[in-house]
């Protein structure tokens, strides 16, 4: 099966529409363009495998920073399991699912669940809404807030639907990565005393260190179990552990601000434009305009990178610029489209 060309891919694009990607304005991604200080990590983090207590801390840090005015147990059983990025869990969750059983993921959302379920041999149906479930369905994908739709569900309402599930013998799991700026969503603090849920969360996109390949995974404990057991032992770096015990024991009120900030002044440069949206979250919006594929290649001749869709050719998801430059600089190359 074909790959699924995702953001980023900034020196790709050099190659194609010149420049040094050094210089080009990345707005592909919908990742944090301002990450916080990054605390020292200590030699002994790096020169040792990483042991029980650092784990224990990051989880515990993790736990709280996404349970954050959610009632939950207090117990160990609500720690979330640490993994190399949460992509790493959905390569794991066909096996969690009910076999023969097709799958449904509420779409359009972030192509790789699709791809890997059919790659483990699943059925996979695209729903559009909730309503369209049906009792064969044996396991429920859902983004939230979706990506890149920027739709939202009601935490309720999600409780509702694993209970309901739970009765079918299906499961349901719930992708927040983009859900640290909405805590009231979460299903965080529900999924470790239910059966049949898992919750992925995203260290990354907030704190804007993708690149430490970092998430988080709430579920029951013999779930946990099973999908560390899949990953192997040391699954996760000393650093990306302490950076993740620092960084989440603190307040992130300053990274939310610095991202409230930037958000309103992407929002204000495509209102500018007339760009009509689709919808979208704190770190990226998605928007519509006829002729998408064009505007894509205008900005790209501009050396700014967007991201297009290969199933909506009229969408293009634009993510924050890191300051008023980049806002500059992408407000001058829209005004300058005459497509």
């Amino acid at each position: 099966m074909a790959r699924i060309l995702h953001g980023g891919a900034i020196a790709a694009a050099a190659r194609v529409y010149g420049g040094d990607p050094c210089d080009w304005l990345d707005l592909s991604t919908g990742i944090n363009p301002n990450p916080p200080h990054i605390p020292g990590i200590p030699t002994r983090v790096w020169n040792r495998l990483p042991d029980a207590d650092l784990i224990d801390r990051a989880r515990a840090a993790a736990r709280a920073w996404y349970l954050r005015g959610v009632e939950a147990d207090s117990d160990e059983a609500g720690l979330p399991l640490a993994v190399p990025g949460t992509q790493a869990l959905i390569q794991i969750l066909p096996r969690l699912a009910p076999a023969g059983r097709p799958i449904a993921v509420l779409s359009p959302t972030y192509g790789e669940y699709g791809l890997c379920f059919r790659r483990a041999g699943f059925a996979v149906e695209a729903i559009a809404d909730l309503a369209e479930l049906r009792p064969e369905h044996g396991l429920v994908i859902v983004v939230n807030p979706n990506n890149p739709t920027g739709r939202l569900h009601d935490a309720g309402e999600l409780r509702d639907l694993a209970r309901r599930l739970e009765g079918q013998g299906a499961r349901l799991h719930v992708d927040e990565a983009f859900g640290d700026s909405r805590p009231e969503a979460t299903l965080a603090g529900f999924a470790p005393k239910t059966r049949n849920v898992t919750v992925s969360r995203s260290f990354g996109k907030f704190f804007g260190l993708a690149g430490v390949r970092l998430g988080f995974v709430f579920a029951r404990p013999d779930t946990l179990e099973f999908v560390e057991a899949e990953l192997g032992p040391w699954a996760v770096s000393g650093p990306a552990l302490h950076l993740a015990a620092e960084l989440m024991a603190g307040d992130g009120g300053a990274v939310a601000e610095a991202i409230e900030q930037r958000s309103a002044a992407l929002s204000a440069v495509l209102d500018d434009a007339g760009l009509g949206r689709v919808g979208g979250t704190d770190l990226f919006q998605t928007v519509i305009h006829e002729n998408a594929s064009a505007l894509f290649e205008h900005l790209a001749r501009s050396h700014i990178l967007v991201r297009k869709f290969d199933y909506a050719a009229d969408w293009l998801r634009i993510g924050l610029a890191p300051d008023e430059e980049g806002d500059r600089r992408l407000a001058k190359a829209l005004a300058s489209f005459e497509g």
